[in-house]
């Protein structure tokens, strides 16, 4: 689509793979099973629900066999495309070997993919837990920096998702997503770097610069002067595609260094190519961290996360004895291992940059078009489009966000929001997206602005 002012009709891009007939139980069966069976906390999306039954790569299809493009990829998960076949093999030949044993004994799985996460990182982050849950790998990594630095106090940032433990809950910093119990200690949230929000005024470079003075102050005012660690997401996904200028994370790293403290990178959205320029979100700061939080990406649909840190840092946490049933389990290494496999064979990592590039140039020229948008944010295939009442207020809205959603998904595509007033459109396909399947978001997109815009 090279000219969005047309508002030509653009056609579904078109796939081989043939949906099998659905025969299992109806979308009212599995409506008042779910109502009566499932905690009610367990929410779902659009005002009639989907009931998704298969899919294949870019591709979500419902029981009635209608296609959906997915560019939300499981809330960022599905990192190489739904039921890839290559994945989906290693997947079916591990569990016909070995479905599960335990890291008490040798499995060539998790020392080979252990190896190879080690290949990706800078030299020296080299030694790898693994665990079944993003939250649950940001609590490990919080629990080692506080056993290897003897320190306890943690910053995280406002508007931050870390996860819904206890002790992740609680770095988590949006008050949508918090309960009035009691949850983890000495956490502190400074001010976030994200330029279109903030307190204060000037160039991006300038107010991530004022964020870090800020968060200076916070350390004086609130810790005993000595911090445990920082944790921030390169990206902020759960919060609506936030983050600050690239200078940014160089500064903070210093500072919590000086205040005896390591910096973990929440890699569980940003990791593994999605950005594009880089494979991981850090690099685009030219930052190294001391330990890397991964997740969802890694095993594309598979439970499975990860802690990546230093022999020294990794080493300091076996004064006690640590155990997890399933982390390092064989089939979700073998999962991992053939991820990182089709990233690298398809170019997925590139893919993000063009791809991603393209679908966000064609994003800010809609925002030029419609006063409701107003910013389109983020890189590569981890984008944001944020809905407001007009441009000059930047006033939440939440109404015609809902509008637009809906209107995505009659025209067969589906993203996801974020942000603390849920207006702010999330579009993190899988990697294998193309341009034809970018165009046809785009086009679906002016088609739903202007029924949000009333136009």
């Amino acid at each position: 689509m090279s000219d969005l002012q047309t508002a030509e009709r653009v056609a579904m891009p078109a796939t081989n793979y043939v949906s099998p007939k659905y025969t299992g139980p109806s979308r009212a069966e599995v409506t008042a099973m779910r109502n009566q069976y499932v905690h009610p906390s367990v929410f779902k999306m659009y005002k009639e629900p989907i009931m998704i039954v298969d899919g294949h790569m870019q591709w979500l299809y419902d029981e009635n066999g209608k296609r959906y493009l997915d560019m939300l990829a499981g809330i960022v998960t599905v990192s190489c495309g739904h039921c890839h076949p290559k994945i989906v093999k290693k997947i079916q030949d591990q569990v016909a070997t070995l479905q599960h044993a335990t890291t008490i004994y040798l499995h060539p799985n998790l020392a080979l993919l252990s190896k190879k996460l080690a290949d990706k990182m800078p030299k020296g982050l080299e030694v790898t837990y693994f665990v079944n849950s993003g939250s649950e790998a940001n609590e490990l990594a919080i629990n080692m920096a506080r056993m290897y630095t003897g320190n306890t106090d943690v910053i995280a940032l406002r508007n931050a998702y870390h996860g819904m433990s206890s002790s992740s809950a609680d770095m988590t910093s949006l008050h949508t997503w918090k309960r009035d119990i009691p949850m983890g200690t000495r956490v502190h949230h400074a001010m976030s770097p994200d330029p279109y929000h903030n307190v204060f005024s000037g160039t991006p470079e300038e107010i991530a610069t004022k964020s870090v003075n800020e968060m200076r102050e916070l350390l004086k005012f609130s810790t005993p002067g000595k911090v445990a660690a920082f944790i921030a997401e390169p990206i902020q996904g759960v919060g609506g595609v936030t983050s600050g200028a690239p200078n940014y994370l160089g500064e903070v790293y210093k500072l919590i260094r000086e205040h005896g403290g390591l910096c973990i990178a929440d890699e569980v959205q940003t990791g593994f190519g999605r950005t594009g320029a880089h494979y991981w979100g850090f690099q685009n700061s030219n930052v190294i961290p001391d330990m890397v939080v991964l997740a969802k990406g890694i095993g594309n649909g598979v439970p499975m996360a990860a802690v990546t840190t230093t022999r020294e840092i990794a080493d300091a946490f076996t004064k006690s004895l640590h155990f997890n049933t399933y982390g390092g389990n064989p089939v979700s290494m073998a999962a991992g291992l053939a991820v990182l496999e089709v990233i690298e064979e398809e170019g997925l990592q590139e893919n993000c940059r063009v791809v991603g590039g393209h679908l966000k140039e064609g994003m800010q020229r809609l925002m030029k078009r419609h006063e409701i948008v107003g910013d389109v944010r983020g890189i590569g295939l981890m984008l944001g489009m944020e809905i407001v009442t007009d441009k000059a207020s930047k006033m939440p809205n939440g109404a015609a966000t809902g509008v637009v959603l809906e209107e995505l998904r009659e025209r067969g595509v589906l993203v996801g929001k974020g942000g603390l007033y849920g207006n702010v459109l999330r579009i993190k396909p899988p990697m294998c997206i193309t341009k034809d399947d970018a165009d046809y978001t785009l086009w679906a997109l002016d088609e739903a602005l202007a029924v949000a815009s009333g136009n």
